[in-house]
């Protein structure tokens, strides 16, 4: 068979996400692991720079950039996102559709209902913005968001979760039924890709890695911060993370404050979090929810105790007292109790931070989180 035929053979796959950039950061290792099951893949995402497409494109796929606005309902942006996807789907005639987030999900799967042939797999990495809060915008959002999750994923043949719970809340709200239902344990970690790395010298280093957000738990990690300052004014609180758009976006000039005042250090955006974690000793996630935060798998690889919250895909993390803590969300007391609790049981941070590497190695391998993935979507590896 020459290499026309080889080609014409494969089934044809679309990957259909929103940021190009988080394309080979977050879906490298799952694209790989398409193109070694003989899979044609086309990548499909927002406008890229040149070194990020070609970075796309050094994992054998192709990349066609589509419009999307992340962060906010427009009729007329969605209704071109919508267009877009539709035109590309029938161009490309997929046999396989795998689309993450929020608006790729809900416009591509309407779209993708154009195709007899197309199967459409969606994979819900946290419930986000809509589904957070009480306020009558919050409420309206969260109807919006839920009729057109419901529409998008009728003809869905499976969709697949990171965390029980968000499927538990699809399933009660009716928005697809039980038996489509798929959990995965997040999307998994690489551990080859991050080292255990000893603890370092030097007084107590907390960690936090999260796009500037309220609800990432940021101004309760700096609040608390405060708070062991008073006590041990050694210890250092690390920030690192770019800002966001959205409507729950922290200003720069707000992290600043804290920045100048001695209370953390921000360190901006990074493209490599392994230095970070590699300097700190206890890595802290206080965030309100969470699909599966990547960061803490990528730190537990490397060996770091975690401090994080008790709430949906952090909780799934933590063995409380094994491998760190969890605290209740919002509790800046809380929080700083646990961050002193770390600073005067230092014997213990070896210990957790071995378990958190044992626990990333048999239950977050992004090998057997890819496996399981490829299993649902009936893909032979």
């Amino acid at each position: 068979m020459n290499n026309i035929d080889t080609q014409q053979s494969k089934q044809r796959l679309v990957l259909t996400g929103s940021y190009p950039d988080s394309v080979t950061d977050f879906r490298g290792d799952l694209i790989r692991a398409f193109v070694d099951a003989k899979s044609n893949v086309t990548v499909l995402a927002a406008k890229a720079t040149p070194e990020v497409v070609q970075k796309i494109q050094a994992l054998d796929v192709k990349f066609r950039p589509y419009w999307i606005k992340r962060n906010s309902i427009e009729i007329r942006s969605d209704w071109r996102t919508f267009r877009e996807l539709r035109h590309a789907y029938v161009e490309i005639d997929p046999d396989i559709i795998l689309a993450y987030t929020i608006k790729p999900i809900i416009w591509g799967g309407i779209a993708a209902r154009r195709s007899n042939k197309a199967k459409f797999y969606a994979l819900v990495t946290g419930l986000g913005y809509a589904f957070q809060g009480a306020s009558l915008k919050r409420r309206l959002l969260n109807s919006l968001v839920t009729f057109l999750y419901h529409y998008s994923l009728k003809r869905a043949t499976a969709v697949i979760f990171q965390n029980a719970d968000n499927r538990d809340l699809f399933v009660q709200r009716r928005i697809v039924p039980l038996e489509k239902c798929h959990v995965v344990n997040g999307s998994g970690v690489n551990v080859a890709d991050y080292p255990m790395t000893q603890l370092p010298a030097g007084p107590a280093h907390f960690l936090l890695i999260a796009r500037l957000l309220g609800e990432k738990g940021i101004r309760e990690y700096c609040l608390a911060a405060e708070v062991v300052k008073r006590q041990y004014p050694d210890a250092k609180f690390s920030l690192v993370g770019p800002e966001d758009p959205s409507p729950d976006g922290i200003p720069h000039n707000e992290i600043q404050t804290w920045h100048d005042a001695g209370t953390i250090q921000y360190h901006g955006a990074t493209s490599n979090v392994r230095p970070f974690i590699a300097a700190s000793h206890i890595y802290t996630l206080p965030s309100y929810h969470e699909g599966m935060p990547r960061t803490v798998l990528e730190s537990m690889a490397m060996g770091r105790p975690i401090l994080t919250t008790e709430v949906t895909g952090c909780r799934e993390t933590v063995e409380p007292g094994v491998n760190g803590f969890l605290v209740p969300k919002q509790n800046v007391e809380t929080l700083a109790e646990r961050m002193i609790w770390f600073i005067e049981n230092r014997d213990q941070w070896q210990s957790m931070g071995d378990e958190s590497r044992k626990i990333a190695e048999e239950k977050f391998d992004v090998h057997k989180v890819n496996a399981e993935m490829l299993r649902i979507m009936g893909i032979q590896s």
